[in-house]
């Protein structure tokens, strides 16, 4: 059975004067997502498709070099919009997420809305079971925020920061079976 294989990326640079869609990954995020790209756990992956925000590209590219793919950017993969409020030091960002998720129908601080990213992710995963035309399994890069949304979607339950990816570095996944879309595993990390 084919499998969708959503991935977050992994550990990044993290620099408050650049903008955070230019973070690249970080030596330990290249680290760990160049032996995810070497592991079993991406046989049989025939396409990747990455969000258009560099630390997922960047995952992406190590991915497609090591499966000897070329990624493609499916734009609407992207994170959570947070261009309102911009960087944000972890004191203050963290009881901003919790609010994200806790009052997914307000827009928090000027971020976009909870639903409206899980409507937007989803409707993105969707288009790529639809439209891939590679009969084997396909590897999503994009972020922990999205990606607990989406899980949530898929999961059937209502959203909330329960289903956000465990650790604090990024670098997990849950798989779906391609042609239904059912969950097939939750978040695990990349690691193995």
């Amino acid at each position: 059975m084919a499998r969708i294989l959503f991935i977050t990326h992994p550990e990044v640079v993290i620099d408050p004067d650049v903008p955070v869609p230019d973070w690249p990954l970080s030596e330990t995020g290249v680290a760990r997502m160049t032996a995810f790209a070497e592991s079993p756990a991406v046989a049989g992956v025939t396409a990747v498709r990455s969000s258009a925000e560099r630390k997922a590209r960047d995952g992406a590219a190590i991915l497609g070099r090591t499966l000897g793919l070329t990624p493609q950017v499916e734009p609407d993969l992207h994170e959570n919009d947070r261009s309102a409020t911009g960087f944000l030091p972890p004191d203050a960002f963290w009881p901003v997420v919790e609010r994200f998720f806790a009052e997914p129908e307000t827009s928090i601080e000027g971020w976009e809305r909870a639903v409206d990213a899980q409507a937007r992710v989803v409707g993105a995963i969707e288009r790529i079971r639809a439209g891939e035309k590679t009969p084997g399994n396909i590897a999503v890069i994009a972020h922990g925020g999205v990606g607990a949304l989406a899980l949530a979607h898929f999961s059937g339950k209502a959203i909330g920061r329960a289903h956000d990816q465990p650790g604090s570095g990024g670098g997990n996944l849950f798989v779906l079976e391609r042609d239904s879309g059912r969950l097939l595993r939750g978040w695990h990390s990349i690691d193995g």
